[in-house]
């Protein structure tokens, strides 16, 4: 089998860390790759946490590395490494050695290997395992996800993946982890194993990339703050990264754009209820009647609000402006504006410096310097709540609703913000009106 039309009605299944954190786990996965034959393509994650006391074995391997790096012995920590794994093996009962490996990953890190080596050998190890279970060809994600010496992803990988899977049967390729082209591990960032699978799904040009976890679905806003959130049915791919921005986090954030580039569903699956049928992701989708789709909301923000009069007929002004944050390396959110008036919306993230120093007095000082404004107001203490949705730039008197739902629950809006695709209101409220404002609109729209 190779991609193109071939390999449609094809899936790739990624399995997160809770979903093979057990041998009970691991059972779960193979009823539901057993149960759909197109389920042929399997990205495993690292096993997480058994238990809520329990440790990832990705942060185990972190801390071995850093043993390892100063010459001390692994002791404790590797035996719960080691222990972890073979208890899984042993009690699923596969044909499988991993002393082999073990020993020759803990030699490795003993002598110093990099964080990326260490951290990647949840994946690969445990990826051998799910190979064992499944009855798989194990496939070396080292051998076929390709960075290139700027730390990029390769656009060979692709081919690479296309070649390796070409043949007939199951694959395990793990996630979270490539090698350079000098053959060194290096991994994604935390999460990585999502885009693995999405890179793999988009090689193999597959009909659905189903991403595994314990969760069934998206949904609408944060159960923390709307304990009976609604789950979302359909939602597109723009829709998420709006969400996601916002900390709405089931993916990760560089998942989508892989299968987005060839049009591939994603659909969110809870392997713990597999009958439930969860959240697909798309390119396109009728918003019929659910006009908003979700909403999320963060705390950690700074607002500086710069005001000079006939601001509108200085040209460069906002140049000059946003050219300051940029000298002191701060990126900015968003910049709503007036006739003489210009926020500037920041991560409080990105106002510290390396040493935990304030970078906000130098910024005061530098836009004075720049722009002669008439008066500064710096705003701390806001949070910003994104409602998003595709249906909102169809569907008359939506940003009444929202705002009419707002005054109704007291929430005294302080920004607006709202991008041209018109599909994504963002409003600043003080952090302490954050789970209040939420869970208004909520109700408002669900």
């Amino acid at each position: 089998m190779g991609t193109g039309p071939a390999a449609r009605g094809m899936k790739v299944a990624k399995f997160g860390g809770t979903s093979v954190a057990t041998a009970a786990q691991l059972l779960k996965v193979k009823a539901i790759v057993d149960a759909d034959p197109a389920r042929r393509f399997i990205v495993p994650s690292a096993p997480g946490k058994a238990t809520s006391s329990d440790t990832k074995i990705t942060d185990l391997l972190y801390l071995a590395q850093q043993l390892g790096a100063k010459r001390q012995p692994l002791g404790q920590v590797w035996e719960q490494i080691a222990g972890r794994f073979l208890t899984i093996v042993a009690e699923l009962g596969v044909a499988l050695d991993l002393a082999p490996e073990l020993a020759a990953t803990r030699k490795r890190i003993e002598s110093g290997a990099s964080p990326d080596y260490a951290a990647s050998r949840g994946e690969a190890i445990h990826g051998r395992v799910v190979a064992a279970l499944l009855g798989a060809e194990y496939v070396d994600a080292a051998e076929v996800v390709a960075f290139d010496r700027a730390g990029r992803l390769d656009a060979k990988t692709f081919t690479l993946i296309a070649q390796r899977c070409a043949g007939p049967g199951r694959y395990v390729i793990p996630g979270f982890y490539g090698a350079t082209p000098t053959g060194e591990i290096k991994t994604f960032s935390r999460g990585g194993s999502d885009v693995t699978g999405a890179v793999v799904a988009n090689a193999l040009d597959v009909s659905l990339y189903e991403n595994w976890t314990d969760v069934s679905g998206v949904l609408m806003t944060d159960p923390r703050v709307v304990p009976e959130a609604k789950p979302i049915v359909e939602i597109t791919y723009r829709e998420l990264r709006e969400l996601s921005y916002m900390g709405a986090s089931v993916l990760h954030e560089e998942a989508v754009f892989p299968v987005r580039d060839k049009g591939i569903p994603i659909n969110i699956r809870n392997t713990n209820k597999p009958d439930d049928p969860g959240t697909m992701i798309v390119a396109e989708r009728d918003a019929g009647h659910q006009v908003v789709v979700g909403i999320a909301g963060t705390k950690g923000f700074t607002v500086v609000n710069v005001e000079k009069a006939l601001m509108n007929a200085e040209v460069g002004f906002g140049r000059r402006l946003l050219d300051v944050f940029e000298r002191v390396s701060v990126s900015f959110e968003h910049t709503p504006t007036g006739i003489d008036t210009m926020s500037v919306v920041i991560s409080d993230k990105q106002l510290v410096d390396g040493n935990g120093v304030s970078k906000i007095d130098q910024i005061v000082e530098d836009i004075q310097g720049a722009v002669k404004p008439d008066a500064i107001k710096v705003v701390p203490g806001m949070a910003l709540i994104a409602t998003v949705g595709q249906g909102m730039n169809h569907a008359i008197g939506t940003a009444s609703r929202l705002f009419t739902a707002l005054a109704k629950a007291r929430v005294n809006v302080r920004m607006i913000d709202q991008g041209s695709s018109e599909q994504n209101i963002i409003v600043g409220v003080t952090e302490g009106d954050l789970a209040i404002a939420i869970r208004a609109i909520y109700n408002e729209f669900a």
